[in-house]
């Protein structure tokens, strides 16, 4: 099959991160199989989604991992000019959620397999694809703790998030939470009688808002933009009428991290002055929703030199968005971002992908192929 076919079919599958993802993973089990590739299914503690790992060549050799997502953001109807889960073609772009973030990655690869099973490889190719990457790289580090048992020690994994195939060697870690404040409800002309959960988080967001500005002082790294560590409070709700003592406050807070440092010590303070409710009768509830460390790959890695080689292009010291490449690199292994598509392109409405971007990523994988060969 071309990857534009493979695409067609992976696009199909509406694998929103939360959701099940059982159909595309039996879809590219069969795809592998009929290709005589064994695949081991990783169900995640869910239970109603998993990750796939598949090998191409001896699994007791280091080799190479090709990693990406198979989950995609949501996508309203309303917002496409085309069903956003059957690709469409205009010219030589291809339309659909997660052309470019980035089942285009998964297409290419699959698309490689074919003519890698064929080639007699000295070192592995091995396919690695996870679930709710986008709900904060929740699927991944199950993979990663099966890894050992799965194949050798790899010598480095590329992660196909979309980067105009040039390789990435850096981005920020990410860590996010939720804080719920729960009060006392009363009738608001008698305020002295209730706990008001919106009066209390207002301190909270104060002390994110204090955070946030320090953050912007440095640590510096110049190779990000911007230049330091950033934290935000992204969604806030509470209350039911204007006549009602609010009893429920929630906000999320996310804060990324430069090389160096600890996304989650950077919620410390406010977690901490949540924390100081307790005191005053509120029930306070800190959930961390996800975390991944940050990426910093050194540039005399081999890997660097090899994917330079192969797309032709100057390595990019970093990129501002974040990926599973910093737990690859977490687990031991060194990693780097090289993909098809902009990344200007993902999570927006008519998300589409290049054919020519497609050829390029497929052309790439099979260059690696034959640097694995005997």
């Amino acid at each position: 099959m071309y990857a534009t076919d493979i695409l067609e079919r992976l696009v199909s599958f509406p694998t929103v991160v939360g959701a099940p993802n059982g159909e595309i993973v039996d879809w590219i089990c069969s795809y592998l199989e009929a290709e005589g590739i064994a695949v081991t299914v990783l169900p995640g503690p869910e239970g109603d989604r998993s990750n796939l790992f598949a090998t191409i060549g001896p699994r007791d050799i280091p080799g190479y991992i090709l990693s990406g997502h198979m989950d995609v953001v949501p996508a309203e109807l309303a917002e496409w000019t085309s069903s956003p889960f059957c690709l469409r073609r205009d010219g030589e772009r291809l339309y659909g959620r997660g052309t470019t973030d980035m089942k285009g990655y998964l297409a290419a690869a699959l698309a490689a397999v074919p003519k890698l099973a064929k080639m007699d490889l000295a070192r592995p190719v091995h396919l690695a694809f996870s679930y709710d990457e986008e709900a904060g790289c929740r699927g991944v580090p199950h993979l990663l703790a099966a890894l050992p048992d799965l194949c050798a020690a790899p010598l480095g994994a590329i992660i196909g998030e979309p980067s105009n195939m040039r390789a990435v060697l850096a981005h920020k870690g990410k860590s996010a939470a939720s804080v719920t404040i729960q009060g006392r409800a009363g009738h608001s002309s008698r305020p002295d009688l209730g706990l008001n959960a919106i009066h209390a988080m207002a301190g909270i967001l104060d002390a994110a808002i204090e955070a946030a500005a320090k953050l912007s002082s440095g640590p510096f790294d110049q190779a990000f933009e911007p230049p330091y560590s950033s934290l935000q409070a992204g969604v806030i709700s509470g209350g039911k009428a204007i006549n009602i003592v609010p009893d429920l406050c929630r906000l999320e807070l996310e804060a990324r991290a430069i090389s160096g440092v600890d996304p989650q010590s950077l919620l410390t303070p406010i977690r901490n002055k949540a924390d100081a409710l307790r005191e005053m009768g509120y029930s306070v509830e800190w959930t961390e929703m996800s975390a991944y460390p940050a990426l910093a790959l050194d540039v005399t890695s081999p890997m660097v030199s090899l994917i330079e080689d192969l797309t032709h292009q100057t390595a990019l010291g970093a990129v501002s968005y974040g990926t599973e490449a910093g737990l690859y690199q977490a687990a031991g292994i060194d990693a780097l971002i090289c993909g098809p598509g902009d990344i200007g392109r993902a999570h927006k409405p008519d998300e589409f992908i290049l054919e020519s971007e497609l050829v390029a990523c497929q052309t790439f994988i099979e260059a690696l192929g034959q640097r694995c060969r005997a």
